[in-house]
């Protein structure tokens, strides 16, 4: 009988919060289809084969990014919301935290926001799910808000993360930052509400 094989010790060198780094900063400049594999192991200088110790392939790489991504992103959503009482109050809170999340967080949330689950089709799915779990949070602040009946919840949401979304192909940075823009959307919304 042979002896137990001893259980695999952590690699020395583990290399995974690099790959993860610079697929979310590739995927961000160039999109997933103009990223290889071989763009992301030549930053961090890791053979090709290496990087499939830790993903299968670069869609299983891309659920990764997007899913830290997506944790990023309603951490800061959740800090900035929790202790509010006021629902446009938190909802104006909820939305700066989403702007600078996006526009000044870096990589993991321009990869959330530019890369389509259809780009990606074997892990399409996976990533709906993590975006749909995120978009809850708002789900749930926009159905808090003291609103007229008639008033379409879902296309408010959708509507205001929309243009939210939005902003990363027009903003610049020193005209207006994150939290003037995220208010300002809030404001008009909430004026035009009011009035109904």
């Amino acid at each position: 009988m042979s002896p137990a094989r001893p259980a695999r010790a952590p690699r020395a060198d583990n290399r995974l919060p690099l790959i993860l780094d610079e697929a979310a900063r590739l995927f961000s400049a160039q999109g997933f289809h103009g990223t290889s594999v071989r763009d992301i192991v030549r930053a961090i200088d890791m053979l090709p084969g290496s990087l499939y110790y830790h993903f299968a392939t670069k869609e299983a790489l891309l659920a990764a990014v997007y899913a830290e991504g997506v944790r990023r992103i309603s951490e800061w959503v959740e800090a900035a919301i929790a202790g509010k009482r006021d629902p446009w109050e938190r909802l104006e809170a909820a939305c700066v935290a989403h702007l600078e999340a996006l526009l000044e967080a870096g990589d993991y949330a321009q990869v959330v926001i530019r890369v389509r689950p259809a780009d990606a089709p074997s892990v399409a799915d996976e990533l709906v799910k993590r975006r749909d779990a995120y978009e809850k949070l708002f789900v749930a602040l926009v159905q808090a808000l003291p609103l007229a009946r008639n008033v379409d919840r879902r296309s408010l949401r959708l509507m205001l993360l929309g243009a939210l979304n939005w902003s990363q192909t027009w903003y610049h940075p020193g005209r207006d930052s994150p939290r003037v823009i995220a208010r300002r959307f809030v404001n008009l919304l909430r004026e035009q509400l009011d009035r109904e």
